[in-house]
């Protein structure tokens, strides 16, 4: 097991909660859940078994990305649900999304550069979207070989009720950080993520 593995959803889902303790007194006190770092969560094993292993490695990149790998299996695993009980799958979404949230036709090119997709994906999941009336295509009027993808009102319709399921529970999952919190959080990822988005090719071995 690497620093990016990790228990199931369940299994790891303990470590999202806050402790209670006992005073003197036989009173229970509410304690504030400390960071994930202090109290020990499953990246935190993993790193430590990985040191006692190596302990000539430097293994503090994994307690960054291992993290981030174990946050990111946790949340898409939550948010899926409701995606599944649409009948819409994680992919699916992203391109009634893409649709939705630019307001405008696309052609599956475009589909696949905002949903960092192959074009044979593409293609695939417009098939299904449109047997399902959720999307329609029209040809150009100037070339043949070029489709606009548009969303019909019941993939629109679709979009607007999964949203704010997602939405709200991403709000419950950082209500333990202040907003300052979030900020610093937020900065640090867009960095991250705008090395990886820019330099993908200098960040391969």
């Amino acid at each position: 097991m690497t620093a990016t593995e990790g228990p199931s959803a369940g299994e790891g889902a303990a470590v999202t909660r806050g402790d209670s303790r006992t005073d003197t007194e036989g009173r229970g006190t509410a304690v504030r859940a400390e960071p994930a770092r202090r109290r020990g969560d499953t990246v935190a094993e993993v790193v430590r078994q990985w040191r006692a292993v190596h302990p000539d490695l430097d293994t503090g990149p994994m307690e960054v990305i291992g993290r981030i790998n174990r946050c990111s299996a946790l949340l898409q695993q939550a948010e899926d649900a409701p995606l599944r009980r649409a009948g819409l799958t994680r992919p699916e979404f992203d391109l009634l999304g893409a649709l939705r949230r630019t307001g405008r036709e696309l052609t599956p090119s475009e589909l696949a550069r905002e949903t960092f997709s192959s074009g044979a994906a593409v293609t695939k999941r417009l098939k299904q979207l449109t047997e399902r009336g959720l999307v329609e295509r029209r040809g150009d009027t100037r070339d043949r070989r070029v489709a606009h993808v548009r969303l019909t009102d019941a993939g629109r319709d679709l979009v607007d009720g999964v949203l704010p399921a997602q939405l709200a529970y991403e709000t419950a999952v950082l209500s333990g950080l202040q907003g300052p919190e979030r900020g610093e959080l937020a900065a640090l990822l867009g960095e991250l993520l705008g090395q990886l988005e820019g330099r993908p090719g200098t960040l391969r071995a």
